[in-house]
């Protein structure tokens, strides 16, 4: 079953252009279907990633960690609670491609 995860980011102003420069060089991993940054705010963005399985997204996991890593100072925190990243992850339950 396909799976998929979502990463809400607050980018801080001075470093929007930045931000969108190291997200357009991350290419697709193995095993990752798609990949989707969209700008829902001034500075606020939401990356989707789709997988061919859970077990491709946990895999992966460490390494979309570590590229976070490079790009962490650019972010605002979201909240204590959450920190600089607000993830979400799980089954693809409904999917539709217009052909």
């Amino acid at each position: 079953m396909k799976s998929s995860n979502v990463v809400r980011y607050k980018v801080k102003p001075e470093h929007k252009d930045e931000f969108i420069q190291a997200m357009s060089k991350l290419e697709l991993m193995e095993s990752n279907l798609s990949r989707k940054l969209i700008q829902t705010g001034d500075c606020q963005f939401c990356e989707i990633y789709e997988w061919e399985t859970e077990e491709a997204l946990t895999s992966a996991m460490p390494k979309m960690i570590n590229f976070l890593n490079t790009f962490r100072h650019m972010l605002e925190e979201i909240s204590p609670e959450l920190g600089v990243t607000d993830p979400v992850s799980g089954p693809v339950i409904v999917d539709r491609i217009k052909n």
